[in-house]
């Protein structure tokens, strides 16, 4: 049967569009599209059982992966098949999840399924771009209880121009590369990283962007009105009652208010909040807790979080006792780990992080391997988050989805302060120790001290701060926080996330809670973040106000030089033995890299002593040596031959050359050892390969003084030729 397929498309402009189509693939599934820009062809399928499941949250899983036939490739590795996913597959896992979690009902459990295949790889287009759009138009074509259809785009600026999901090439000269994530009015998620720009241009670039998700939008009205809308599935929702909620907020507010204004320490007040709470369960009987303990549980939570709220919006004072732009104390430490090749502590308030950083060469570097892009990483920065940093202990199952996203925020605020002519690979550890509010922030300012005490020459320091938002839609109140708390990030409005250098930002991670953020509060509360980032930034000067001059000296020295492509060999040797040799002998490691732009081999040197590089450069030296004519050169007698002297460059060990008897000097030498003798050092000049013996020649008498009356005696007869004109002649003759 054919199939009966629908279509929508999207003009992007400058001849580029976006089409979306359903009704071909995949149709058991409760929605399925296939996005397609240029040759790139996304296919997007959502499922949600009928079944509420048993827990009290939303099982929603994102799955997007890039399989390696979209690009004719086969997956790298032993096993040929594609397995776990990549970082940049789950990177944008988390940009999808971000926005569709908060739309689905809160009181909706069913298993819940959204993946997306890269099925068609085109070099000229990102899919992670199209992702949250084909998740969001299958959707639409499903019976899901959501509340609005999204989209999300990438956005940079090319000559001060801003385009709507740029390519590859574009990005590369491009000053910012954000994903904003947003309904018809509302942006909700924003991620990215910057050159520098300010809040302003931040602010322009959501607001296009915004425009350019409206048509998205409106693309995805049209195709689920074409096809048919599907009546929203019922389902069990989670049990109300009104009085119980007006009784458990009558017993718990006013208590709560009351300790969330006494600003005490994290523990004391978990403390204090839960026997709050165990206090207004101990007058339930144990027959009334069975039916509505979860239930007063829930709505305890619903309390708390409005006490602490209003706390802030009607006295202007948060859990911890602070005001509303005040951040925690700050202490830090640098070279505090001996062996490391850099260290550095970051402490605000009860948030630490432990970053070193490592240097190698480009044998180091981070290789991705994706089907939708293959290269490496010199910086890259890692994050570890264990269970002990906030008091737990909990299974642990490997590297999580936060790790990785909170690592790649903390690596894009870095890496455009590492200078371009850093002949390093360069890795950050970050080691989250303690954790109460923003543990990716605190790594971004160890993570400035640990390069800075490794010799990296930053071009400038970064900092980040951490940033909530409470508001009252009704009255028009709002408070932005700067250094929120981890308690603070549930309850409040928006997350968000800024680094940046004293110049402008480098980085942000933002969440949107609510609906029709005005853009003049978000660039007030970007503004207060960037004083929140001025004074973190001071404290990190204040502990090391510039890179230090040079690695230290247990860190290993990188010299880098150029050899051409024909003496590669040579320093390689046959099956490695030279280079491994010379590696051995001067405890170096030795990478040769070949350009093909210049056609030279790229060597990079990597040691702890200086003298084991010079011997290895010194080695390059000799190898790729090449005398030119005219020129004189030291030399001295290695070996004494019965027609001459075998002499080395003294510039260029290794490298010999013959010194026949007849450039000795100019009188007759019947014996060599009666002009020189081993070990003898003196000048020779060079004259390039003999036209008559096809060798090198070089001759020492022709630096000395030509005796007065000295004839030249005729040369000698060559008697190979001879016998080639004898041969000569006795062929004529048979003729």
């Amino acid at each position: 049967m054919i199939p009966n397929v629908f279509k929508e498309v999207i003009d992007l402009g400058d001849g580029r569009e976006i089409s979306i189509e359903t009704g071909k693939l995949a149709k058991q599934a409760h929605g399925s599209v296939v996005v397609r820009s240029g040759n790139c062809m996304l296919l997007c399928t959502v499922v949600s059982n009928y079944k509420q499941s048993d827990v009290d949250f939303l099982p929603l899983t994102v799955d997007y992966r890039e399989k390696f036939a979209a690009s004719g490739r086969y997956p790298g590795g032993f096993f040929k098949r594609e397995a776990r996913p990549s970082d940049g597959e789950i990177l944008t896992m988390r940009l999808v999840d971000r926005v569709l979690r908060p739309l689905f009902p809160k009181d909706y459990h069913a298993e819940t399924q959204v993946m997306i295949q890269l099925m068609s790889h085109d070099e000229n287009v990102m899919p992670d771009a199209m992702a949250g759009l084909a998740a969001s138009a299958a959707i639409q074509l499903s019976d899901f209880p959501f509340e609005c259809a999204i989209s999300e785009v990438r956005v940079g600026r090319v000559d001060g121009k801003l385009v709507i999901n740029p390519t590859r090439e574009q990005l590369e000269v491009s000053d910012l590369d954000m994903v904003i994530g947003a309904s018809a009015d509302s942006v909700m998620m924003v991620e990215g990283e910057m050159k520098e720009i300010s809040e302003e241009e931040m602010v322009e670039a959501i607001e296009f962007a915004h425009e350019a998700i409206k048509v998205q939008i409106d693309a995805q009205m049209k195709l689920a009105d074409a096809v048919g809308r599907k009546e929203v599935r019922e389902y069990e929702g989670e049990p109300e009652d009104e009085e119980l909620e007006k009784k458990v907020h009558s017993m718990a507010y006013d208590k709560v208010y009351a300790i969330a204004k006494a600003g005490s320490a994290k523990h004391e007040r978990s403390e204090a909040f839960s026997a709050i709470k165990d206090e207004i369960l101990a007058t339930f009987t144990e027959e009334e807790l069975e039916e509505v303990g979860e239930l007063v549980k829930k709505y305890y939570r619903k309390a708390e979080k409005e006490a602490i709220r209003d706390l802030t919006l009607n006295e202007g004072l948060r859990l911890d006792g602070r005001k509303t732009d005040e951040v925690r104390p700050i202490w830090c430490e640098v070279d505090y780990l001996p062996s490391t090749h850099g260290s550095a502590i970051f402490t605000r308030g009860e948030t630490q992080a432990l970053a070193t950083v490592t240097l190698g060469t480009s044998r180091e570097a981070n290789q991705i391997d994706m089907p939708s892009f293959e290269g490496e990483e010199t910086f890259y920065l890692h994050y570890n988050f264990p269970p002990f940093s906030t008091g737990e202990a909990r299974p642990i199952r490997g590297t999580s989805r936060r790790e990785i996203g909170h690592g790649n925020l903390a690596q894009r605020a870095l890496k455009g302060m590492i200078p371009e002519d850093c002949p390093y690979t360069v890795r950050v550890v970050s080691e989250v120790l303690e954790s109460n509010g923003s543990s990716s922030m605190a790594t971004v300012c160890s993570g400035t001290m640990a390069l800075m005490d490794a010799g990296v020459q930053l071009k400038k320091p970064v900092s980040g701060i951490a940033m909530g938002l409470i508001s009252d839609g009704d009255s028009g109140k709002y408070a932005v926080l700067s250094d929120i708390l981890g308690d603070e990030d549930h309850l409040g409005d928006m997350d968000f996330k800024v680094t940046g250098t004293a110049d402008g930002i480098t980085a942000c991670q933002m969440d949107i809670k609510i609906k029709g953020l005005r853009y003049e509060i978000l660039i007030n509360a970007l503004k207060q973040a960037r004083d929140g980032r001025l004074h973190i930034l001071n404290k990190l000067t204040e502990t090391i106000a510039q890179p230090n001059a040079d690695v230290k000296p247990h860190a290993p020295k990188m010299v880098t030089t150029t050899i051409p492509n024909e003496f590669i060999g040579a320093l390689i040797g046959p099956g490695g033995k030279v280079i491994q040799e010379l590696q051995k002998e001067t405890k170096t490691t030795i990478v040769i890299n070949e350009d093909p732009v210049t056609e030279e081999g790229i060597v990079e040197i990597l040691g702890t002593d200086q003298a084991g590089i010079d011997a290895v450069l010194a080695k390059i030296d000799s190898i790729t040596f090449k005398p030119e004519v005219g020129s004189v050169y030291e030399v001295k007698v290695i070996k004494i031959l019965d027609f001459g002297a075998v002499v080395e460059y003294i510039d260029a060990p290794g490298n010999e050359v013959l010194l026949h008897v007849s450039e000795l000097a100019w009188e007759r030498t019947e014996n060599v050892t009666d002009v020189v003798n081993m070990g003898d050092v003196f000048d020779v000049k060079y004259f390039g390969i003999d036209s008559r013996t096809r060798k090198e020649k070089v001759s020492r008498k022709a630096l000395l003084p030509k005796p007065e009356g000295y004839k030249e005696r005729p040369p000698r007869r060559d008697n190979n030729n001879r016998g080639r004109d004898n041969r000569s002649r006795d062929n004529k003759k048979r003729d």
